[in-house]
């Protein structure tokens, strides 16, 4: 019976390992698998073994939206935000709502009668184009090859209270050119003011050199026989580009006849002397261009940059004295329009031959 101690004991033992190794061979079906097996054993999944909606609710797993369900909560949002926000500028519920309830019209963001019409611009006439474009372009090569670089030579030699005292006293001898112009279109104080301007800034300011008139307020009128023409009825005028003298119409070039015999420079008899100040007079032009220079010089076209801008600036100058009480500026353009410095053009104490002029 000793003998049989031993196996007394390890009986149960084996018996364990019996029932273990009989229960392996029949594994469980929620057995959770290794993954190493899975990765190694496991067949690609046919397309017929994707998860269907009734297998996702029997994992417990949120089915995915239906494609139906999804465009009609689209069509939900867009029908919302449509009665939220106007569309083409149709007015939402809430305005109209509004306006009935307050007796108020409803605001069309598209037609207000309270806002102005839409700014015209007008169009450069210019059938002369061809024969313009090479007159620009032999003044240009002047420009650049000899009037701009003499005003740079100008502008750092002489100092700037110097070139200021030229400046004056050039745009004062054109204040009685500017007085009949301004009595010829029906404005009689802005004929006295120019008329008022010459003879303070000629005794006052030492012959035009200081602006005394500037300090008493008197206003710096421009106007000359062009613009009366214009003010008078010939409005829309062909463009034209005048050798050496830049830009004009047919009628401000009929108006150069009108104004030269009322210069006082051109009333200078000794030749070298009215020479020498119409030099000094378009040097000082070309050194007011060149807060221009940059702007032309960046223009795709600066043919067509220059001629519109001068022919809008002169068409709004002669609707602005037609349609105003033709003494009130304030009522018109702004002061920058009316200032020869916004584009300076050659005048014409400048030309010394003008055709049918009396003064030749």
């Amino acid at each position: 019976m000793s003998s049989l101690a031993p196996f007394r004991v390890l009986l149960p033992l084996i018996a364990s390992v019996v029932l273990v190794a009989c229960a392996g061979t029949g594994a469980p079906k929620d057995r959770v698998p290794s993954p190493v097996a899975e990765t190694v054993t496991a067949p690609a999944p046919a397309i017929a073994d994707v998860p269907t909606a009734a297998d996702a609710d029997a994992a417990d797993v949120p089915a995915p939206p239906d494609t139906g369900e999804v465009i009609d909560a689209l069509d939900d949002a867009a029908r919302v935000a449509g009665d939220a926000a106007p569309a083409n500028g149709t007015p939402t519920d809430a305005e109209l709502d509004y306006a009935a309830l307050y007796g108020e019209p409803v605001y069309d963001p598209i037609y207000d009668p309270t806002l102005p019409e839409a700014a015209q611009m007008p169009r450069s006439y210019d059938p002369w184009e061809p024969l313009n474009r090479k007159v620009f372009a032999f003044n240009s090569a002047v420009d650049r090859g000899f009037a701009k670089p003499l005003a740079k030579v100008y502008a750092k030699v002489v100092p700037r209270p110097v070139r200021l005292g030229v400046t004056n006293f050039f745009s004062n001898l054109g204040q009685p050119v500017s007085a009949l112009n301004a009595l010829l279109q029906g404005r009689p104080l802005a004929a006295g003011q120019s008329l008022g301007r010459f003879v303070v800034n000629s005794t006052l300011g030492i012959g035009g050199i200081f602006d005394p008139a500037t300090d008493a307020e008197i206003p710096n009128q421009s106007a000359d026989f062009g613009q009366t023409m214009g003010v008078w009825g010939w409005r829309d005028s062909r463009y034209l580009e005048l050798p050496l003298f830049g830009p004009r119409t047919l009628r401000d070039g009929f108006g150069l006849v009108g104004d030269a015999p009322l210069s006082p420079l051109r009333q200078v008899g000794d030749d070298p002397w009215r020479y020498g100040l119409q030099g000094l007079q378009l040097v000082d032009l070309r050194t007011r261009l060149f807060a221009v220079d940059s702007m032309r010089e960046g223009a795709t076209d600066e043919y067509a940059l220059i001629r519109d801008a001068w022919m809008q600036r002169r068409a709004y100058q002669i609707e602005s004295v037609r349609r105003t009480d033709r003494d009130d500026h304030e009522a018109g353009l702004p002061d920058y329009l009316y200032d020869d410095d916004a584009m300076p053009t050659v005048p014409v104490d400048v030309m010394p031959i003008i055709p049918l002029s009396p003064s030749n």
